[in-house]
């Protein structure tokens, strides 16, 4: 994926690859030898739960991704109907999910709600 990142912003994040990188095995990249694909992002302000938010982002920090990058990902991936992690990253998913007490599976996705919602405007 491209970064959309300014000067500053990609040397900082450089020392934390370099540490990444001793600390973390090789990744397998797929695509790796392709060319970059140069496209627009856009500022988005989404909502979401706010246990969700926290495991999406420690995995981005795991991965060394912004979280936008990674959601790119996960969309994606599932856009196609591929699963966007392997089973090491889903069992530090599971790890992730116990640390902040994320206990919602996919059968929540459709009655998620705030308080105040109406049922109707939930759905």
């Amino acid at each position: 994926m491209v970064k959309n990142t300014t000067p500053a912003k990609a040397s900082a994040r450089t020392g934390k690859r370099a540490k990444a990188a001793k600390k973390a095995a090789p990744r397998k990249k797929t695509g790796a030898s392709a060319p970059s694909l140069i496209i627009e992002r856009m500022q988005t302000g989404v909502r979401l739960e706010k246990r969700v938010l926290k495991v999406l982002k420690a995995l981005a920090e795991l991965r060394d991704l912004s979280l936008g990058d990674l959601i790119e990902g996960i969309v994606l991936h599932a856009f196609e109907g591929k699963a966007p992690f392997s089973l090491e990253t889903l069992k530090k998913i599971g790890e992730l999910k116990r640390i902040y007490g994320l206990d919602l599976d996919a059968s929540a996705s459709h009655r998620l709600r705030e308080p105040g919602d109406s049922e109707e405007r939930s759905r």
